[in-house]
């Protein structure tokens, strides 16, 4: 049957989404396009995780604006959801927890339907001795999603432990959309570690180039520019609504080192 030996996947995308653009939504179209199209994947759900405000990056607003933005952003969407697990912990969250967090929830979520399927053909196991047996629902495959600067980033010094990288990459898996200028081949061809792993990594080509920043976002907010359709609408007025993105808030954490290269940074000098 058509579909019955496709792995089922789920998209998770971490970031700071300060704000979300339309452009980190068409990211989730070109990732399920692409897996998709190679015949092998059928992609049945997209995650958005906003990071925690503990991250400390420079003009980070706080985390319940950022979801807000998100679940508005997505509201209408079939596939597309927020989670705001990693944004309320307290602390800043390594990626890989947060993958592992989502992982774990998936596979709860199979052993419910199980369970659930379980009880429901109870009465009808008498019929299916000797020929077959109810087959336990495989849990989706969770991959990573995230635009060539995610990737290019893992050899910043400090911003990543390699066993973090080798354990996404190993385990889970990477969609990597590309950008212009960018060139993600070369990339992996020039890291022994992302070479190890380049079979678990797809590389989306982005042939409608769209460089929408929310870096360029902010700075056009700060300058009372109009942003209309390079964000969702709602996600518009919710920014005007509560007067977000201005000068004071770009200063945030502006004299904070960012919290994984705190992290980091003391561990590999201890």
């Amino acid at each position: 049957m058509e579909g019955q030996n496709m792995s089922k996947v789920v998209l998770l995308a971490c970031g700071s989404f300060n704000p979300i653009t339309n452009m980190h939504l068409r990211m989730f179209e070109l990732a399920r396009d692409h897996l998709e199209d190679t015949g092998r994947y059928r992609v049945i759900k997209g995650i958005i995780s906003p990071v925690s405000d503990g991250y400390k990056k420079k003009g980070l607003i706080e985390a319940c604006h950022r979801v807000e933005m998100v679940r508005l952003a997505t509201e209408n969407s079939q596939w597309i959801t927020v989670d705001s697990w990693e944004c309320l912990q307290p602390e800043w969250v390594e990626t890989l927890k947060v993958i592992r967090h989502h992982y774990e929830e998936q596979m709860a979520a199979e052993q419910n339907e199980d369970d659930v399927d379980t009880v429901r053909y109870a009465k009808k196991r008498r019929y299916l001795e000797g020929t077959t047996h109810l087959k336990i629902r495989e849990c989706p495959q969770l991959m990573m999603l995230c635009g060539a600067d995610v990737l290019e980033s893992f050899v910043i010094p400090n911003l990543w432990k390699q066993d973090d990288i080798a354990e996404i990459l190993g385990r889970y898996g990477l969609v990597c959309i590309t950008r212009s200028g960018s060139d993600p081949y070369k990339f992996i061809h020039q890291s022994d570690l992302l070479w190890k792993y380049r079979k678990n990594i797809h590389v989306v080509p982005e042939w409608v180039t769209n460089e929408i920043s929310a870096t360029h976002v902010r700075r056009a907010l700060r300058r009372g520019q109009s942003v209309r359709y390079l964000l969702p609408d709602d996600v518009v007025h919710y920014i005007q609504e509560h007067q977000l993105y201005n000068s004071d808030t770009e200063q945030k954490n502006v004299d904070v080192i960012l919290a994984p290269l705190q992290r980091y940074t003391g561990a590999s000098s201890s």
